[in-house]
């Protein structure tokens, strides 16, 4: 059977066609509401259930935690796909798919002789905590680090407190941005330890959505991506038992070694979840300029110069997507790897660029070849999400001007300082 996602990844692995039939049999469902969820600008809880029971939660987990034992090319299909069905939706699934490396790059730094033997057993607990949650137990994580606070020097700044008390931790701060508020069935909060000043303070958090202490932000009433219930948390006192925390100091700096990407090393699957709405748009402007004909001469709708124009632009636009974003999977999944680490995030970083812009234009010439029945259907709903794509974690121009930077400086800029000393 022919997938959407297999228009990006074209040369799948049985178990990849398999897995990738999994994620097509959630579609028409996931289609059927993505216009309530846009108008809304609410996630459809029905969806947790929906992907829960089709395995589709633990679609990047290893076999031996319950899950399908997919990688990162099965995620980057699934968010292309689904992104083609609704755009919100496969921007929570790739936030709770991201919440895996918590557990394994935590695994591979095991593996690694990262940790010592007192910080093992707390370090590996954690990890399985989310592997079996994931997989054998199909629950729904969103993965919550983002803050409205910036530094000019820090591509991550975590304000969170974490505050060492009997039997556990108090939470305090504001996560002004995570996808699955209220959704998820579990938060993984990233919160700075008490008494450090960079990057080996950063600990992760189980946090329960219901709990006291908890509370939800405002609905995040964006340009686009609405029903992704990207609202954010409010954390005030919240308690964190020990067993619920992974907070070995420099933990999160040595897990973050293993990833061969940037950050968490599945950026790149979010970007295809754009990607996904711009093939959308793009499928749904041929249909219609082709199948619609003019009464008088039977002719295609879309025969016009200009309308042809357009096409030609968006064909170019939706090659360069699928050029630049295969080159990115290869990098980051090649055995043995083609390029060091520094060269594959510098690329990242302009990949990211290149195909959200190059898909948002698909979704403004989309709207000028369709004329108004475009501002109707995909084409009007879908420019509003790839709007978003254009600003999302950095703008193009900035993800440039860092990859140019790295070039011409001959360093690139670091994700986390890696020292473990004390403020």
């Amino acid at each position: 059977m022919s997938t959407i996602g297999a228009a990006l990844i074209e040369d799948m692995t049985e178990a990849e066609q398999q897995r990738a039939a999994v994620v097509e049999s959630v579609l028409s469902e996931v289609r059927e509401h993505a216009v309530t969820m846009d108008k809304s600008g609410q996630f459809h809880m029905p969806h947790v259930q929906t992907f829960s029971q089709s395995g589709l939660l633990g679609l990047i987990i290893p076999e031996t935690y319950g899950g399908m034992g997919g990688g990162l090319r099965d995620l980057a299909a699934a968010c292309f796909a689904i992104g083609s069905a609704c755009p919100s939706t496969a921007l929570a699934f790739f936030f709770h798919c991201s919440a895996a490396s918590r557990g394994l790059l935590a695994m591979e730094a095991i593996e690694a002789g990262l940790f010592n033997d007192d910080e093992l057993p707390a370090v590996k607990s954690f990890a399985e905590k989310i592997l079996y949650g994931m997989g054998r137990d199909g629950l729904w994580f969103a993965n919550f680090a983002s803050e409205s606070v910036k530094q000019e020097k820090a591509a991550i700044t975590i304000s969170t407190k974490a505050t060492k008390v009997d039997g556990g931790y108090h939470l305090n701060g504001i996560k002004a941005f995570g996808t699955g508020t209220g959704v998820a069935d579990k938060y993984l909060v990233t919160a700075s330890l008490d008494g450090y000043d960079n990057a080996a303070g950063l600990c992760t958090f189980f946090v329960d959505r219901t709990a006291e202490g908890v509370e939800s932000n405002p609905p995040w009433d964006s340009l686009g991506m609405r029903g992704s219930s990207s609202n954010g948390v409010k954390l005030k006192n919240y308690f964190v038992a020990d067993e619920d925390a992974m907070a070995v100091p420099g933990a999160f700096t040595r897990c973050m070694q293993m990833s061969r990407g940037s950050f968490v090393g599945n950026q790149l699957a979010a970007t295809c979840g754009y990607m996904g709405a711009a093939y959308a748009t793009y499928t749904a402007a041929l249909t219609s300029l082709t199948e619609k004909k003019f009464k008088d001469t039977g002719k295609p709708i879309g025969s016009a110069v200009h309308q042809q124009e357009l096409m030609g632009k968006m064909m170019v636009d939706m090659e360069t997507c699928f050029v630049w974003m295969r080159r990115q999977i290869q990098l980051e999944t090649s055995e043995p790897p083609i390029l060091e680490k520094e060269e594959v995030v510098k690329r990242w970083r302009l990949c990211k660029g290149v195909v959200n812009e190059a898909g948002f234009n698909i979704g403004v010439n989309a709207l000028k070849a369709s004329g108004t029945s475009g501002t109707l259907s995909n084409p009007g709903r879908h420019l509003r999400d790839l709007a978003m794509g254009l600003v999302q974690g950095f703008t193009a121009e900035k993800g440039r001007a860092m990859a140019a930077a790295a070039e011409i400086e001959g360093q690139e800029q670091a994700s986390f300082t890696s020292g473990a000393s004390k403020a």
